[in-house]
């Protein structure tokens, strides 16, 4: 009964039918009363991504037929990102790197602001609110900020306002289920950072709120494009950390087996037990907006999506022992993506002998191997090694990744960044 309640509602939270009816909707509702469309952005002092964010307003503004409404809103709490000090560190360097792939503006030197720093910052955004230019006072004190340099005068609220300010864009967020800055909402969906703004814009070019339909994105996705000499890792191994509860480790596998199979790269599977079940908190609105985000992802690389029952708890026990079983007789990816598709996709209920019976045998896997991965828990070491070192390389998150001895990169949406090092290996 509970596996068929996950599928179901798994299955109507995803529906691309509900989706495309609730936007006609609300589009609908916009026009009868002659509403300009609004876009809500989320901004955050002290987040490098919120950073990038703030860069890309003032070409949303000109292009799209669109109201930018700013908010502030405060870090997340430990509930929605753990480690912090960890989180901080990555968000740095990913935020450069990114900037570099996308022309933006973040140092790759940069270090934590000081709270006071922040403090100040959060005054002047208020009142840059409050005067109807906050992109250009945004990305001015932003850019001093993440370069270790005096703020630029600008007008400050007094305290209080500066709180008020930021209690009622926490609010609005809180209202709207989301818990990270450098987010935008538009008419019922969230779209994380720049990462997600093709998402945006497409859906506003669909609903005629582009001026320049015919011109590409502002912010085109990034990702694996094969493109590079094949044979070039000859030799190298792709190092995946992943967990059997996370969809976005779902659908990267079929990415990262391909990247590994063109430069001749050996894909090393590198399990972890999920979050949850080291002791993290997983809020319901992360939650669900990582099934959503999930989802679209999973459209765009055309991956089924969406019929899922939870493997928490005994499902990725058993299903990490098989794993680990499979990994050494060479089947270790295609277990892998049979678990997490029967997990996301089918809806095979893992937590039963015949799910993960179901989920073996279309991955080739023999009974005899399933029945002597079942009964030893060696598996459990591995998966702690793996954690540690996603911890001593500053991350705890999956899927992250890194080529042999390199530095390790988080995220699904990542992996064109592995790519740049797989081509390149041979110089």
């Amino acid at each position: 009964m509970k596996a068929a309640i996950g599928r179901l509602l798994t299955r109507t939270l995803t529906s691309p039918t509900l989706r495309t009816t609730r936007r006609r909707l609300l589009a609908w509702r916009r026009t009868r009363k002659g509403k300009p469309a609004v876009l809500h952005y989320f901004h955050e002092a002290a987040d490098p991504y919120s950073h990038l964010a703030a860069q890309m307003l003032p070409a949303i503004a000109a292009r799209y037929r669109i109201t930018i409404t700013p908010h502030l809103v405060s870090p997340p709490d430990a509930a929605a990102a753990p480690d912090a000090d960890r989180l901080a560190c990555w968000a740095r360097r990913d935020a450069a790197l990114l900037a570099r792939a996308t022309g933006l503006n973040m140092p790759g030197n940069a270090q934590p602001p000081a709270e006071t720093t922040t403090a100040h910052l959060n005054a002047a955004l208020t009142a840059a609110i409050a005067h109807g230019d906050f992109a250009a006072t945004a990305i001015a004190a932003g850019t001093a900020l993440w370069r270790g340099e005096p703020l630029p005068t600008h007008p400050q609220a007094s305290p209080s306002e500066t709180q008020a300010a930021l209690a009622t864009g926490n609010a609005l967020r809180l209202k709207l289920r989301h818990y990270l800055g450098a987010t935008f909402h538009f008419e019922g969906e969230w779209y994380w950072g720049i990462d997600r703004l093709h998402h945006l814009e497409r859906r506003l070019t669909e609903q005629g709120l582009d001026t320049t339909p015919a011109a590409p994105p502002l912010m085109p996705v990034r990702d694996v494009t094969l493109s590079g000499p094949p044979g070039t890792a000859q030799g190298r191994v792709l190092h995946m950390y992943l967990s059997f509860r996370s969809p976005y480790s779902y659908i990267a596998v079929p990415r990262a087996q391909a990247l590994a199979a063109h430069y001749g790269a050996e894909l090393k599977l590198r399990f972890v037990l999920p979050m949850v079940m080291r002791g993290l908190p997983v809020p319901s609105a992360k939650r669900i907006y990582i099934m959503l985000d999930t989802k679209r992802e999973a459209e765009r690389l055309n991956l089924p999506f969406g019929k899922s029952v939870d493997p928490v708890g005994l499902g990725v026990e058993r299903g990490l022992a098989v794993l680990h079983h499979a990994i050494p007789a060479g089947q270790g990816a295609a277990f892998a993506l049979s678990f997490l598709q029967g997990a996301f996709a089918d809806g095979i209920d893992a937590t039963t002998q015949s799910g993960l019976h179901q989920m073996a045998t279309r991955a080739n896997l023999p009974n005899a191997l399933v029945t002597a991965a079942l009964a030893d828990e060696t598996w459990r070491a591995t998966a702690e090694e793996n954690r540690a070192e996603m911890l001593q390389a500053g991350l705890w998150g999956v899927p992250c990744f890194r080529v042999d001895d390199g530095p390790m990169v988080w995220g699904q949406d990542r992996l064109w960044v592995i790519e740049q090092a797989l081509a390149t290996a041979a110089a």
